[in-house]
């Protein structure tokens, strides 16, 4: 997963990544079936985080890159992988000398809102033919806990500004006119609901916030963040919690994308 790029610069802990939130790659291990890698292949891994899914990927015996902007998952990556190649590169500015067969991206393009430069820098990356395959957050996606966050901050006398709130999460619609702006024709795309089991039990819905809404509440002063993550979790608790287990309330969209020979 990429960290995004502009406002409030996000930080990401990789140990804590792995350690309690690996359903992210786990759930892109479809993904990586919808891009059929093979062998002899170069394929760019677009925010690989700590190298997972770059890791199936180059079990296909294709050659592959994996970049992301978080020096963290970086370095995580190549402790795990060392046998790889894993970079630090800007979704929005990233240039590779030799084109690739394929660009795969899980779980990383919403946190990143220059879409245009990004789908660019897709385009330019990607031989004649080549195709873009992706999985990330659509429209409405964890409409709930945003929803419920931003109520509990505001209870607590908390100002939220938008430099700290969640990011890019197209329509469909929206993000195929894209693709097709840049060059692409988009064979495949698909948006639907996966409400997502959180790891940690009774802590899940706090884990998760702690790391992936870690910029608002970092936002916050320090002795309102237990009050304002309690009131949050009361207020989800009767959609996203059962049986002892905390859901996110997950929208996604499933692309793929070949770029069109000039």
């Amino acid at each position: 997963m990429e960290s995004q790029r502009t406002g409030a610069e996000k930080q990401w802990n990789a140990s804590l990544y792995d350690d309690r939130h690996s359903f992210v790659w786990r759930f892109g291990e479809e993904v990586v079936e919808l891009l059929a890698p093979r062998d002899g292949e170069r394929i760019l891994d677009l925010g690989c985080g700590t190298g997972h899914l770059t890791n199936k990927i180059a079990a296909s015996g294709a050659s592959v890159v994996g970049i992301d902007i978080s020096v963290d998952m970086i370095e995580q990556a190549r402790i795990l992988y060392p046998q790889l190649r894993f970079e630090i590169a800007d979704g929005t500015s990233f240039h590779f000398d030799d084109p690739f067969d394929a660009v795969f991206s899980n779980a990383a393009l919403h946190w990143i809102e220059e879409q245009d430069l990004v789908t660019d820098c897709v385009a330019r990356a990607l031989k004649a033919g080549g195709r873009f395959v992706a999985e990330f957050g659509g429209k409405d996606n964890t409409q709930q806990i945003k929803g419920a966050l931003y109520r509990a901050a505001e209870a607590a006398g908390c100002a939220v500004t938008e430099e700290v709130k969640f990011r890019y999460f197209p329509s469909i619609g929206e993000y195929a006119t894209l693709l097709e702006s840049h060059g692409f024709t988009v064979s495949y795309a698909i948006y639907f609901e996966r409400p997502t089991p959180l790891e940690g039990g009774a802590n899940g819905m706090k884990n998760w916030l702690e790391m992936f809404a870690n910029n608002t509440l970092d936002g916050l002063p320090p002795e309102k963040r237990g009050e304002v993550i309690e009131r949050a979790e009361n207020e989800m608790r009767a959609n996203l919690h059962r049986d002892g287990q905390w859901f996110a309330d997950y929208k996604r969209i499933r692309v793929v994308a070949i770029k069109t020979p000039s």
